[in-house]
């Protein structure tokens, strides 16, 4: 599905920031990375993030519409979207439309969003994670027949939609949906495995090299399935892209990094890797 079908040839970088902070400056944050050569450009989707902290936050999909007019060449999406907290067919029609205002350029990330409390509790939303993931598993299949045309008559325990939306994603099928999995949970990963890609976590953050190269050798990925990470510090891309990684994602080094310093980073570009 994924557009990556070189993946033993070229792994991908892109940006993935927070939909926080000055609107217009993350807008062009996008514009500079297109120009820097970064191969995507991701928004988190947080309605708070930090309930003490209150950062300023702002809807992802509106983001994303501004910075299609924008760009060009980037691929556009989320990291991830809490499918749980949305109801698909809205969400449906959100992608639908940013694929065609980009012509063709949205990946989709999905999960089941953290934290909890800040992002469903404080809002009257269910925090069990087991209810979240059977809402998430319910809902995939329906967002997977929107985005590609088709006709849905679904009568389950969480969602009840007889509908055809029109018109279809720009992409054909449908744009690539990736799947976030914390490891070592069994259940994410075979989520993921059903999907186009799998964005991988541990308690810990990012994945090592090591753990990511293991990961892989259990996923056994068809041709054009995107496994993608985060760069690290002190880990080189290569190592990364030897592990199985297809993408890479740079973004804040923590909640306190300056905005211009990551605005610096993003405008060097993404690290060479032969």
């Amino acid at each position: 599905m994924s557009d990556v079908s070189d993946r033993k040839r070229r792994m991908r970088f892109g940006v993935s920031v927070p939909n926080a902070g000055d609107a217009t400056q993350l807008v062009n944050l996008a514009v500079t990375a297109e120009e820097a050569g970064w191969d995507g450009f991701f928004l988190w989707d947080h309605l708070q993030l930090d309930a003490l902290r209150r950062p300023p936050m702002h809807d992802p999909w509106v983001l994303l519409g501004a910075i299609a007019a924008r760009t060009s060449r980037v691929r556009l999406g989320t990291m991830i979207t809490p499918i749980p907290r949305r109801r698909p067919w809205k969400l449906a029609k959100e992608i639908i439309t940013l694929d065609h205002l980009s012509a063709g350029r949205v990946i989709v990330g999905v999960g089941l969003g953290v934290p909890a409390e800040a992002e469903y509790g404080a809002f009257g939303e269910p925090t069990g994670t087991r209810l979240r993931a059977a809402m998430l598993d319910e809902a995939l299949p329906i967002l997977d027949s929107f985005l590609c045309g088709e006709p849905v008559d679904h009568d389950g325990q969480h969602y009840v939609v007889k509908a055809h939306l029109n018109p279809p994603a720009f992409q054909r099928p449908r744009p690539p949906i990736w799947v976030a999995a914390t490891l070592p949970h069994r259940k994410p990963i075979a989520r993921a495995a059903r999907w186009d890609g799998i964005f991988p976590l541990s308690s810990q953050g990012a994945l090592s090299a090591e753990e990511l190269a293991k990961l892989v050798r259990t996923l056994d990925p068809k041709e054009g399935y995107d496994v993608v990470t985060s760069l690290k510090v002190g880990v080189p891309a290569a190592d990364l892209k030897e592990a199985g990684a297809t993408w890479a994602m740079d973004g804040p080094t923590g909640p306190d990094e300056p905005f211009p310093q990551l605005y610096a980073r993003i405008q060097a570009g993404p690290p060479a890797v032969s």
